[in-house]
């Protein structure tokens, strides 16, 4: 058996997103692991919902973002690629500045799916979000 590729830095998981939307809200990928990544975000008014609090679709962005590029370093041998197929996020907290940051960590690396389980936090450390997310590994066709 072939021993694993390389792992990417946290600054080329990072430039993936660059034009889209992980780009778009400012995502940084700031460690990266098999089994675990983490990432942030600078919170600014662009991410805010209108009641001046940060929008849950920003934290589930972050979380989903951070966990799908987990994914990627998990995809089988044969496989294309992946989709998330079931999303879930308790918000218990919010921000309206600073960095949030985002832990997230397999749970299932199979052949047709991956779990992943992430928690989101403000910059004084305090739990926002638990998510967890199902992802669908994709082959040709």
């Amino acid at each position: 058996m072939a021993p694993p590729a390389p792992l990417p830095t946290p600054e080329a998981l990072t430039a993936l997103g660059e034009g889209h939307l992980p780009g778009l809200i400012g995502i940084r990928l700031t460690s990266v692991d098999r089994a675990q990544l983490r990432s942030e975000l600078t919170v600014r008014p662009e991410l805010l919902a209108p009641n001046g609090f940060l929008h849950a679709a920003t934290v589930v962005a972050l979380a989903d973002t951070t966990c799908g590029y987990g994914t990627r370093l998990l995809l089988p041998p044969g496989a294309s690629g992946f989709t998330t197929i079931e999303l879930k996020s308790n918000h218990l907290g919010t921000a309206r500045a600073g960095r949030v940051t985002c832990e997230a960590r397999n749970v299932h690396a199979g052949r047709t799916t991956q779990v992943w389980d992430a928690e989101v936090h403000d910059e004084a450390g305090k739990l926002m979000a638990l998510f967890r997310c199902t992802q669908a590994v994709l082959y040709p066709r």
